[in-house]
């Protein structure tokens, strides 16, 4: 799934920080969120990648040698399950052969340790607003699930999926964060956006209809509700 989370207007960048040097997940940790984004930090692979497969983080920012499963192997096991979220190695192993592995397995950029703070937020800005553009326009995939915004035509296992304007803003919308709760106020914002008429038990209503159709071509646990907040689209298992 290519992510697209905090790229809509008025949301903060979600970014999965993957390192197992403490100083360096503090350092980025702090730095990132003054610069105006949410992070999660995780220190190992096994846990970067339960984390990195809900589809939920804009990008990440990966180590390669971290215990547990490589950050090669991390990255791999994420373009197989077909989670796109652009991906920037951030490592001590800074020769070309390196570099050169890690962009043919997908990566969306290398940076070098020890770096500066400033040319890696350059890098992981330019990632953030080539994969906004990409999605806008391209396609976003989560699992077997693939939305073509530029057919607007959803897919489930190859199956097409017939949907209204309103049902695919729906699911487009819930899949732009997949694995963040979206508040039934933030769906009615995005999707309704100012039709006054609109109100909260309209995206009850929609979520059932969208639950149906999606229920239809075998995907019936893909919009879960989260009892008290809102509503989630479920990434790969």
């Amino acid at each position: 799934m290519a992510a697209a989370c905090g790229m809509l207007a008025g949301m903060r960048p979600q970014i999965l920080v993957v390192d197992d040097e403490p100083g360096v997940r503090k350092a980025l940790d702090r730095g990132l969120r003054a610069e105006g984004m949410d992070v999660t930090v995780a220190a190992d692979g096994p846990t970067a990648l339960r984390l990195a497969r809900t589809g939920s983080f804009d990008a990440i920012l990966l180590d390669i040698m971290i215990p547990g499963l490589s950050g090669y192997r991390v990255l791999q096991e994420l373009r197989s399950a077909g989670v796109t979220t652009p991906v920037l190695f951030v490592s001590a192993k800074d020769g070309e052969v390196d570099q050169a592995d890690g962009l043919d397995l997908g990566a969306d950029g290398y940076l070098v340790k020890p770096f500066s703070f400033v040319v890696l937020l350059a890098q992981l800005r330019a990632v953030l607003r080539r994969a906004a553009a990409g999605t806008a326009r391209g396609r976003i995939r989560l699992g077997p699930l693939t939305i073509d915004r530029g057919a607007r035509a959803v897919r489930y296992n190859d199956v097409d999926v017939p949907l209204s304007p309103r049902e695919y803003a729906l699911l487009a919308a819930l899949a732009s964060r997949s694995g963040t709760v979206w508040t039934k106020q933030e769906l009615l914002n995005e999707v309704w956006g100012d039709e006054q008429a609109a109100t909260r038990n309209v995206v009850e209503v929609y979520v059932g209809y969208l639950r149906r159709k999606l229920s239809a071509v075998g995907a019936e646990d893909l919009v879960r509700t989260v009892r008290g907040h809102g509503y989630q689209l479920g990434g790969p298992d």
